[in-house]
């Protein structure tokens, strides 16, 4: 439901009448999400009763800025980016609490991403129906698809034949329908009653060992390679486990060398984040592939270059974009269903988990799949824009399925 001058005033059935808005907004301010978060309280609050008044023509960055956050009559949005940054984390809050303590609330708040104007819909408003338009292939120009690996080959008749079964398994079991894209790209990965292994990487930090910053020598500094998980896979592994929870299905949390091969035989697997980490290994010989080296910093298709890349990533990689890479296959080598989410940084593995589990993000990323999209492997391509350290939704740029 969209938001106009009242809240769902376009169709009177769908319509959100404004008590439901308020004790939905009271429930998010009290939530854990929220309690925490004075600002993010003070932001979603004004956003809501604007809209709420018919106002929303005040709702723009500077006048959020001044009334909000207290900047002077001065201010300007193109030197501050309070307010872009504070709207991003008041939207990852929602998506949080919307995957854990509020999937169960009868009416939703939604930021949409590049407004301030929130919408308010119904959560059991009937979900969008499983895409039916012709395939379309959105790989890029410069690197034409080739055959895939004999291996992936034979791979894909036993994938659509083990996800139509687990599907089955699925409506057998009584979970209800699987009438939603968020359903059906999860059904054959929570297929029976065996934990899901959500598997986090180390990311390896150098750190000094004993000398001041100021005077250390690069003998100095000591590889720590067993000890960090970057910030934006750990915000994916809270959405992944949320909605784990959310649907009511065991997992079992995995960090770094915690994982061996055995493990991801014996039960799916999720895989968060692999940049310079060990689940490259396991993802190499798919079609779209992370490379990063000294030469470049991007998606490869086939081992090619693509124009999805970061020219120039700096050191202490933040950016300004990303690219990430989603995965669904079943696996030839783990005889299971593999799940891969992973950017070039962190800002992409956290987009992507975004995702992966938002019902309508998703529903919109596999917009134009193949009817039977969720009987195939699929890999999806993102790509985020990164405002002020804070990622945007995702919008996927290439997928392949088979």
């Amino acid at each position: 439901m969209t938001q106009g001058t009242a809240p769902g005033a376009s169709h009177e059935k769908t319509r959100v009448p404004e008590e439901s808005v308020r004790q939905e907004l009271n429930r998010v301010l009290a939530s854990h999400e929220f309690h925490s978060s004075k600002r993010s309280q003070d932001f979603i609050r004004y956003v809501v009763e604007h809209t709420l008044g018919g106002r929303t023509d005040l709702l723009k960055e500077r006048t959020i800025g001044i009334d909000v956050f207290g900047r002077s009559t001065s201010y300007e949005p193109s030197d501050d980016a309070t307010v872009r940054v504070k709207a991003g984390e008041v939207r990852k809050r929602l998506g949080l609490y919307y995957a854990g303590q509020g999937a169960v609330d009868p009416v939703r708040i939604e930021l949409p991403a590049g407004t301030y104007i929130p919408e308010f819909r119904w959560s059991e408003a009937p979900p969008p129906a499983a895409p039916e338009a012709p395939a379309v292939e959105a790989a890029p120009e410069p690197a034409p698809a080739k055959r895939p690996t004999p291996k992936w080959i034979a791979v894909g008749a036993i994938a659509a034949i083990a996800i139509a079964a687990t599907l089955g398994w699925w409506l057998a079991r009584g979970r209800g329908s699987v009438t939603t894209p968020l359903d059906q790209f999860w059904a054959p990965v929570l297929n029976g009653s065996l934990p899901v292994s959500v598997c986090a990487a180390y990311v390896p930090v150098y750190g000094l060992n004993g000398a001041a910053a100021d005077h250390a020598r690069p003998q100095d500094f000591v590889l720590l390679t067993d000890q960090f998980v970057g910030g934006g896979d750990l915000i994916a592994t809270a959405r992944l486990s949320a909605m784990l929870t959310r649907v009511q299905h065991p997992y079992t949390l995995r960090i770094g060398n915690d994982v061996s091969f055995k493990d991801l035989r014996a039960a799916p697997a999720i895989l968060v984040g692999y940049s310079y980490t060990r689940w490259k290994e396991i993802s190499s010989e798919m079609r779209y592939f992370i490379e990063v080296s000294n030469a470049r910093t991007g998606i490869t298709d086939n081992g090619k270059p693509t124009p999805w890349a970061i020219t120039n990533l700096p050191a202490d990689r933040r950016t300004n974009e990303d690219y990430a890479i989603v995965s669904r296959v079943f696996h030839p080598d783990t005889h299971a269903m593999l799940v891969e989410v992973a950017g070039i940084t962190q800002y992409g593995t956290e987009a992507a988990a975004e995702l992966v589990t938002n019902p309508d993000l998703l529903a919109e990323g596999v917009h134009g799949a193949p009817a039977d999209w969720w009987k195939k492997n699929m890999q999806l391509v993102l790509h985020v824009k990164v405002i002020a350290g804070t990622p945007s939704s995702p919008k996927v740029v290439g997928a392949y399925y088979w």
